[in-house]
């Protein structure tokens, strides 16, 4: 089987009933559709309510749009001094590589900029203007490299992006934020791990998985070969309704995780991207399973609970003093000190 990137693709598979197709041909016009045969596999078609298939298979509620929700929800265009660059704080950056992923999940914040555009790779000028930014910028400590997905670049552009940041001096860390091992493990061979690894600057992956049986035996397999290797792996999860959203099914995440040797980072509040109320809770329901998460995990296995807050001011642990309840929805600070209204999750199920 080859990725499925279409929704006639997904009709003759039989993930969607070929008479919805009217329906969800303006969702696929507006928004990326992508599957991996991994990613296929791993969906329960007994189940109406697979979360896996709801992550990843194009539904007519995207079109449902709320007056909270925006095109950009983390204010990345703010923060974005040269193209392909978000330098939201200090000591580290963001350098976008790609606006391609071998998967798209249906509730991306960055969903209006990521897909319809075969690989989006950055052009050579662009790319030379953002290592220029970085070499520019001595406090500039850590860069992240995102998109999209980057590690579907090839390993020889790896290699090489690796090797330019890394000769940079003031740059000692390089995180990469990913799904690949979960699903397309295959492309976690030798030849990509090597390119990772490179004189001068450390690296670490931070792995986006939101369910247990994402952390099948290929996916454990791919990560291990990273993790053998000594590159450090952390873990991503967006909290979405009717995927992750119960205590079981959270805590067996952190455990696999774990269990994979992988550190539990951050659970992401999920964002007012365009369309995607049906995968919102409210903070109520984050801050309920947290503590429900504490009781029965070791503190190893917890992750830190964030927002960020729209407009660009950043993430907030939601576990904090730095947010308050209000009769309308909820009051956030940012790291300045200043202080944000932010709505209560609104129904679109």
């Amino acid at each position: 089987m080859t990725a499925l990137k279409s929704i006639y693709t997904l009709a003759d598979s039989g993930l969607v009933a070929h008479d919805a197709l009217p329906a969800l041909v303006p969702v696929a016009e507006r928004y990326a559709v992508a599957l991996t045969e991994t990613v296929v596999n791993l969906i329960d078609r007994t189940d109406p309510f697979d979360p896996i298939a709801r992550q990843f298979v194009p539904s007519v509620r995207e079109l449902v749009e709320k007056p909270e929700e925006r095109a950009d929800p983390i204010g990345d265009d703010t923060h974005s001094p040269v193209p392909g660059i978000v330098h939201r704080h200090r000591d580290r950056a963001l350098f976008m590589l790609v606006h391609a992923c071998p998967v798209y999940c249906r509730f991306c914040f960055r969903r209006e900029s990521v897909g319809h555009g075969g690989d989006s790779a950055l052009l050579p000028q662009t790319f030379a203007g953002a290592i220029d930014y970085i070499a520019a910028h001595p406090e500039i400590w850590e860069v992240i490299f995102t998109g999209g997905d980057p590690f579907i670049l090839t390993p020889r552009r790896i290699a090489e992006v690796s090797s330019r940041l890394a000769a940079i001096a003031h740059v000692k860390l390089l995180r990469w934020h990913t799904r690949v091992p979960v699903v397309d493990p295959g492309r976690i061979d030798d030849e990509m791990i090597a390119a990772l690894l490179v004189p001068g600057a450390s690296t670490i992956v931070a792995l986006h998985a939101n369910h247990p049986r994402e952390l099948g035996p290929d996916a454990r397999r791919a990560i291990a070969k990273l993790i053998d290797a000594g590159i450090p792996l952390v873990s991503q999860t967006v909290l979405l309704r009717g995927i992750n959203d119960e205590i079981s099914t959270l805590e067996a995440l952190m455990r696999a995780f774990l269990e994979c040797r992988i550190k539990p980072y951050y659970l992401h509040h999920p964002d007012l991207a365009l369309g995607t109320s049906h995968f919102r809770v409210s903070i109520d329901e984050g801050l309920s399973l947290m503590r429900a998460l504490r009781a029965r995990l070791s503190g190893l296995a917890i992750p830190t609970y964030v927002l960020d807050i729209p407009g660009g001011y950043a993430k907030v642990p939601l576990e904090s003093r730095d947010v308050e309840k209000t009769a309308t929805g909820w009051r956030i600070r940012d790291h300045e000190g200043r202080w944000h209204d932010y709505p209560p999750a609104t129904d679109n199920v």
